[in-house]
C-alpha cells in the first residue's frame, strides 16, 4: 500500500513513548532536505518507559523493521515507509510511526 516515505527528522516512538532513532540513514537520498531511512537499519529506542525486567520486560532498546517499500529503493535497499511495520527488541511491542514528511509517497 502506498505511504509517505520517512526520514530522519519523522517522530517514530516505541509503545511505551520511548523516542526511535535510525542508526544508519541513507545519506544519499534525501526528502524535505533529510536523509530516507531504510529497512536494512535498526532503530535504538530511548526513553521507554517499561519497567525493567523485575516489573516487566523492558524497556524498549532498539527495533528492527519488518516491511518495507516493495517498488522504492535506496542504495539497494528497501526504504520505510509511514505504513512500516517495525518489533522492538526485547518488549516485542510495535513502533509507531507518528510524525514524517508528507510530499513524496512510495509503494
Amino acid at each position: 500500500m502506498p505511504g509517505f516515505l520517512l526520514h530522519t527528522g519523522a517522530t517514530v516512538l516505541c509503545a511505551h513513548g520511548g523516542h526511535s532513532q535510525a542508526t544508519a540513514p541513507n545519506p544519499r537520498v534525501k526528502v524535505s532536505g533529510q536523509a530516507v531511512v531504510t529497512q536494512s537499519a535498526p532503530h535504538t529506542v530511548a526513553g521507554c518507559a517499561m519497567p525493567p525486567p523485575t516489573a516487566g520486560n523492558g524497556p524498549c532498546v532498539t527495533a528492527q523493521w519488518l516491511t518495507g517499500a516493495i517498488r522504492v529503493k535506496a542504495g539497494g535497499m528497501p526504504v520505510l515507509l509511514q505504513d512500516s511495520q517495525a518489533t522492538c527488541i526485547p518488549t516485542g511491542t510495535p513502533l509507531n510511526i507518528v510524525v514524517t514528511q508528507v510530499r513524496v509517497k512510495g509503494t
